[in-house]
C-alpha cells in the first residue's frame, strides 16, 4: 500500500549541523577579517583632508606580516615581533594600536627604524633636512554633520560657496617625502605643542606617525596622557594598510526618515585610493 502525502513525517531540522555552518562561516569571515582585509570607519578629522569623518574604507592586513594586533577584536596579549614582519613606507596610511590601549588609530608613517625627525614651525625634517612642503589653494570641504567646521581653531572658515552651501575653507600644504610620495596636509598656524618637537632618532623596532590635520591629531608628537601615541610605536602594534575608500557618510541620516539614508552618501568619494601619489622615476 502506497503512503498517503500526509502520511510522510516531515524532515527534521538538524540544529546541529545548522549551528557547525553558522560556527563556519562565522569563522570564515573573522579570518578573512584578522588575515586578509577588514572594513573600517573614519570616526574624527585627525586624517583631514585625506580622510573625512564618516569615510568607510578598507584596510589590508598582509602588507606588514601578521601580529598580536591582527586578529579584528585585539583579543591577544600583547607580544613582541610579527610573523612575515615587513617594515612600512614613509607615506602609508596605517592602523595601528597605541601600547596599552586596545582602540585602532589611523595615521601616516612619517620615519622609519634609524629615522631621525623633528618638528620646528610646522615643517617636519627628516634626517635632517626640511620636507618639501609646498602651499595649495585653500580646500573648500562641505560643512554636514561629520564636518561641522565649529571648533574655535576653523569656526573662522566657515564660508558660503559660489553654490549657496556651507563650506570650511582649509588651508592645504603638500608635502612631499624624501621617496617621491606626496599628499596634502592642513596646517591652521602656530600651535606649539605640535608644531614644535626636538628631534628623535626612531628606534629600530618603531616608526613615528602623524595625522595629515596636523594641528587636530593625537599622534607620534602628542603624549600618552593626552590620548596620543606617545612617541614612536612598536612595529608589531601596526594593524594593516588603509586601501581606498568604499563609501562615505556626512552623518545626517535617520532611522525613521528613509530618503535620509540616501542623502546622507557623500559623492564622489567611493573608489578613491589612499595610497600616496608616486613622482615619476
Amino acid at each position: 500500500m502506497t503512503a498517503e502525502p500526509s502520511d510522510i513525517p516531515a524532515p527534521r531540522t538538524d540544529w546541529l549541523a545548522e549551528a557547525r555552518s553558522i560556527l563556519v562561516l562565522l569563522l570564515i569571515v573573522i579570518g578573512f577579517h584578522s588575515l586578509v582585509a577588514k572594513p573600517f570607519y573614519i570616526p574624527s578629522e585627525s586624517m583631514m583632508p585625506t580622510l573625512l569623518k564618516g569615510d568607510r574604507l578598507v584596510v589590508s592586513k598582509y602588507p606588514y606580516g601578521w601580529s598580536w594586533v591582527s586578529p579584528s577584536f585585539h583579543v591577544l596579549p600583547p607580544l613582541k615581533g610579527r610573523l612575515f614582519g615587513r617594515v612600512p613606507e614613509r607615506g602609508d596610511v596605517v592602523i595601528a594600536v597605541p601600547p596599552g590601549e586596545t582602540s585602532d588609530y589611523i595615521k601616516r608613517v612619517m620615519a622609519l627604524p634609524g629615522d631621525r625627525i623633528a618638528l620646528r614651525g610646522g615643517v617636519v625634517y627628516l634626517n635632517g633636512v626640511a620636507v618639501k612642503r609646498q602651499a595649495m589653494p585653500d580646500r573648500l570641504i562641505p560643512i554636514d554633520a561629520n564636518v561641522p567646521c565649529d571648533q574655535p581653531q576653523v569656526a573662522d572658515r566657515r564660508i558660503v560657496g559660489p553654490d549657496g552651501r556651507l563650506y570650511c575653507s582649509l588651508p592645504i600644504y603638500r608635502e612631499t617625502l624624501p621617496n617621491g610620495r606626496s599628499y596634502d596636509t592642513i596646517d591652521l598656524g602656530e600651535f606649539e605643542q605640535v608644531d614644535e618637537f626636538p628631534e628623535i632618532t626612531v628606534p629600530e623596532d618603531r616608526i613615528f606617525l602623524m595625522g595629515d590635520n596636523r594641528d587636530q591629531s593625537a599622534d607620534s608628537r602628542v603624549s600618552s596622557a593626552d590620548r596620543g601615541l606617545g612617541g614612536p610605536i612598536p612595529l608589531e602594534n601596526i594593524g594593516g594598510r588603509a586601501e581606498f575608500i568604499t563609501f562615505s557618510l556626512n552623518g545626517g541620516w535617520k532611522w525613521s526618515d528613509p530618503k535620509s539614508w540616501i542623502d546622507a552618501f557623500r559623492s564622489g568619494r567611493a573608489g578613491t585610493s589612499l595610497h600616496p601619489a608616486e613622482a615619476a622615476r
